[in-house]
């Protein structure tokens, strides 16, 4: 990219999976693909001429216009970011016969530091191109990143009325009722409560998007928390009280998981859902695969994933084509099947061989020699779950490392012996090796 662009443009830093970074509070709306970005040429003194941007993904989000190049980590070109505030003027499109032969175009105009420019958007790919200005416009006249600014990430102008809160917590407003008796008091108390129910119903649900705007509230409240607490930490002193630190890690655990604040979904991607819920997913997974020790079930993740999304729920064949689809991007995460058919998501920098290692050195010790040893004791030593370590045990068993034995009891595994017995004197011991350790055991 040429450095009349970037002086121009921001540029917009992305994740190691290709998703753009977003800004606090900030939310995706719409997502056009294979969209070039050209000046308008012109002769005044204060516009720019930059060079066009060909074939990237474009990101509407309530505070930026994004383009990202197709291939973020072998494109040449460099992500960059065109703010809303710097958008002074989008121009209507106009209908032709002219326009029906080429591709379509969105017109609007930019000024930073007294420069400006008319740049235009060639959408080459399949979209909704109405729906795109549509929501292109509702965000400029929005100002999000204002209202975000002023408030601090407290309540917007779509918030309920007071009156119809539930924080009351009840069927009753909270002003008081007049104390009737007799039958036409419980029939006035009855009517009351069926009034008060309908309006409570009527006014959470009346405006849907407003409701929404609630729930994103609840989850950029809970990402300020956690960072507020991550300052606080890394500023302590060391000789800092260790169970409050455990209470503060507790706390910025539960904060991380209440939610995405801008989750993917199929209005806002389109025809690309899958493959940005994937990249989002790869970035999602990061932080639960580093206290699982580094692999964790398909189903767990599920669980976790469909949590933070809050009411964007996904389906399980959405999660696992999400999943399939990483092996087309330079993520660094994967799915694993095992010979058992369990599925699960690990790193890919996980070795299988550094957990034999382990297993190996736990099936050593004496009394693992005697007794064996079980899936939760390999899940205690490798700190995963008993049904992982189960996986790991039975791979371990296919490679020849250990044995196992079925009893009504469930499953105990042995290290395997006989690739130290020699076939032509069975009964002989040598006075080193894992035999040699076994025989003296029992």
């Amino acid at each position: 990219m040429s450095t009349a662009t970037t002086s121009f443009f921001e540029p917009a830093s992305v994740t190691s999976s290709g998703r753009p970074v977003l800004h606090q509070a900030e939310v995706e709306c719409h997502l056009l693909s294979s969209v070039d970005i050209e000046p308008e040429p012109t002769t005044t003194a204060n516009s720019l001429d930059f060079p066009a941007l060909k074939s990237g993904l474009v990101i509407l989000t309530t505070y930026r216009l994004l383009w990202l190049p197709s291939n973020v980590t072998t494109d040449n070109s460099n992500p960059i970011a065109i703010p809303l505030s710097s958008v002074t003027h989008i121009f209507s499109t106009k209908k032709s016969i002219k326009s029906m032969f080429h591709s379509p175009r969105i017109r609007f105009q930019v000024s930073i530091h007294s420069r400006s420019v008319v740049v235009t958007l060639v959408i080459r790919g399949k979209g909704d191109i109405d729906v795109f200005l549509t929501k292109f416009w509702d965000c400029w006249r929005g100002r999000a990143w204002e209202i975000g600014k002023d408030s601090g990430g407290g309540s917007s102008s779509g918030s309920v009325p007071a009156s119809g809160s539930v924080s009351g917590g009840g069927l009753y407003s909270s002003d008081g009722s007049v104390r009737l008796v007799g039958v036409s008091g419980i029939l006035r108390k009855e009517q009351e409560m069926w009034e008060s129910t309908d309006k409570s119903l009527q006014e959470a649900f009346h405006d849907l998007n407003a409701l929404m705007r609630k729930a994103k509230e609840m989850v950029i409240l809970a990402e300020k928390m956690r960072q507020k607490l991550l300052s606080g930490s890394s500023s302590q002193s060391s000789s800092g009280n260790d169970e409050e630190m455990g209470s503060k890690e507790e706390m910025q655990d539960w904060l991380l998981s209440v939610g995405i604040v801008s989750p993917v979904t199929k209005e806002s991607a389109g025809a690309m859902y899958h493959q940005q819920l994937s990249r989002q997913l790869a970035d999602f997974v990061r932080i639960p695969l580093e206290k699982a020790g580094g692999m964790i079930n398909l189903i767990d993740i599920y669980c976790l994933f469909n949590r933070a999304r809050g009411t964007e729920l996904i389906s399980p064949e959405d999660l696992l084509q999400a999943c399939s689809l990483w092996e087309k991007f330079d993520v660094p995460v994967m799915l694993r099947k095992f010979d058992s058919g369990v599925k699960v998501i690990q790193n890919k920098s996980h070795s299988d061989e550094e957990v034999f290692a382990r297993i190996k050195n736990l099936v050593s010790k004496p009394e693992a020699l005697r007794s064996g040893i079980t899936a939760s004791d390999a899940a205690m030593t490798l700190g995963i779950a008993p049904a992982m370590a189960k996986e790991h045990l039975l791979t371990a068993e296919s490679k020849g490392l250990l044995c196992r034995d079925i009893s009504p009891d469930g499953f105990r595994f042995f290290i395997n012996l006989f690739p130290e017995i020699n076939s032509d004197d069975i009964h002989l011991v040598k006075d080193h090796g894992i035999y040699s350790l076994w025989i003296k055991s029992r």
